[in-house]
């Protein structure tokens, strides 16, 4: 049975599209009203100086609407998905930032769940940055892209199975533009799974990513190649996956209206977690300014048996795992007001086979509105 606040969900994406379509026919009288919509997310900015030293709140607010079929199973929910609230502040040469996450599924004396940013940078020249303390340790191809901006209501499967999904660590960190296009971040974490700073339990993993610019060419009009390596201490205590080490390969191509992500990556396991080799290929049509469309295919191979987990919401029904995987996915997205205000819509079928049969085997299809918010 469909619960309230999914037919609440329903209705308010249901007249969102309505919007949408209305919008390809707006005149340009609407225009203003749509730019002072917009300027809503100024409030955020508290301060700002000629010098460009600023003070402003961050967060996001993000929401999920679900339903799950699947030969073992029925699920279906409505969540809050993530809320997190700060701020973040420049004066000089340094920046500050801290944030909070909470759960808004539950009352209010409970929460509170932990700090996300909560890190000093040093901006040492106009091309280089040192941070430090708690920061994002980003990898693979959405585990490197921010929850604000990705173009589906969840990451791929591969950056499940493979990225610290934890994602916030206490480490320092250096990125750096150089000539020619290309860019590097490395930096050394803790694995210490502490909800605030924290470096005393665990061991330490150490990043390096870097990125190239592709020259335009026939086949693409705006390409970036990007490369990330992990060396990872695996301990039995850490906040990581189970891989000692992990490579990812993975570019953003784009010609007109078209484009297209994918991402190859490999992990070493360790501590009873078996190899795991991953593509994801992306492509994406941009129809309008404010509608884009995605669809996604995710393919999964574990060396040994049960080195596959599934994705989120189809754990939901079965929870256990298996040595291949596979999923294709398409959905939509309408930017209210780009990716700072946007809903969501995605259908989704997945597969997944257990050679040991116990318990990991599923085939099942997934539907999930999402509503997606940052200021």
């Amino acid at each position: 049975m469909i619960s309230k606040k999914n037919l609440l969900t329903l209705s308010v994406i249901g007249a969102l599209s309505s919007v949408s379509a209305l919008n390809a026919y707006a005149a340009p009288s609407n225009q203003s009203s749509d730019t002072s919509f917009n300027d809503a997310w100024k409030m955020a900015e508290l301060y700002q100086n000629e010098q460009g030293d600023y003070f402003k709140l961050s967060g996001r607010l993000q929401l999920d609407s679900t339903w799950v079929d699947a030969e073992q199973g029925e699920f279906n929910d409505t969540e809050w998905r993530r809320f997190r609230f700060g701020f973040k502040a420049k004066k000089g040469e340094f920046k500050f930032a801290l944030e909070g996450d909470f759960n808004l599924n539950t009352s209010l004396d409970d929460s509170y769940r932990r700090l996300t940013d909560a890190n000093v940078a040093w901006a040492l020249n106009k091309n280089t940055e040192l941070k430090f303390l708690k920061q994002s340790t980003g990898f693979t191809l959405d585990g490197k892209t921010s929850s604000n901006r990705l173009l589906t209501p969840q990451r791929n499967n591969l950056s499940n199975n493979l990225w610290f999904t934890a994602e916030y660590f206490t480490g320092v960190s250096v990125k750096s533009s150089l000539s020619n296009g290309w860019k590097y971040k490395t930096g050394v974490f803790s694995s210490d799974g502490s909800d605030e700073l924290s470096v005393k339990e665990a061991s330490y993993f150490a990043l390096l990513s870097t990125s190239k610019k592709l020259e335009k060419n026939a086949l693409w009009e705006q390409g970036e190649l990007g490369i990330d390596y992990v060396y990872n201490d695996t301990h039995e205590h850490g906040n990581t996956r189970k891989f000692s080490q992990i490579v990812s390969v993975s570019s953003k191509l784009k010609q007109q209206a078209w484009g297209l992500d994918t991402d190859i990556s490999w992990g070493k396991g360790d501590l009873g977690q078996s190899n795991l080799f991953g593509v994801v290929l992306m492509p994406t049509l941009q129809q309008t300014e404010k509608l884009i469309w995605v669809a996604r295919y995710t393919y999964l191979n574990s060396k040994d048996n049960n080195g596959v987990r599934l994705g989120r919401y189809d754990r939901d029904i079965v929870s256990g795992r298996g040595d291949q995987y596979q999923e294709v996915y398409g959905g939509m997205n309408y930017l209210v007001n780009g990716h700072k205000l946007k809903f969501q819509a995605g259908v989704h079928y997945a597969k997944m086979q257990d050679s040991a049969n116990d318990g990991g085997e599923y085939a099942g299809w997934g539907l999930t509105l999402a509503m997606r918010s940052f200021w």
